[in-house]
């Protein structure tokens, strides 16, 4: 386990949103990228998950928003990192850094629809 200081974490994460291609970020619509330790129990109740959840999308993805999306205020679509769990799998700073940006990544793809089988055979 490696522990980044919040501040530190949370530099990471805005790097790696700001690193994306500008196609992506100018198609990342009503979205909030938040960092928490721990995801909620409702979460891990209702997810039931194997291992650790690093980070969770919660939202719709733009392809299945129709055209009435919008026109009452819309919360923002929300993707979380855990940051506990995040530091719990890596041993190293090198490592705490790129599992950050690897999750951000997993979590934008399913913003834009993609599955997690999909996600895994890109890498992600």
């Amino acid at each position: 386990m490696f522990e980044l200081p919040d501040d530190e974490f949370a530099q990471v994460v805005t790097d790696a949103a700001e690193s994306l291609p500008d196609e992506f970020k100018s198609k990342m619509d009503n979205v909030d990228v938040v960092i928490e330790d721990y995801p909620p129990r409702s979460v891990l109740k209702k997810m039931k998950p194997r291992g650790l959840i690093l980070g969770l999308y919660q939202g719709i993805p733009p392809k299945y928003r129709t055209s009435r999306y919008g026109i009452r205020p819309v919360m923002p679509d929300k993707i979380s990192l855990y940051k506990k769990n995040i530091e719990q799998i890596c041993s190293t700073r090198e490592q705490v850094y790129a599992q950050i940006r690897k999750t951000l990544l997993h979590e934008i793809g399913h913003h834009f629809s993609l599955s997690d089988p999909d996600l895994r055979n890109i890498g992600w």
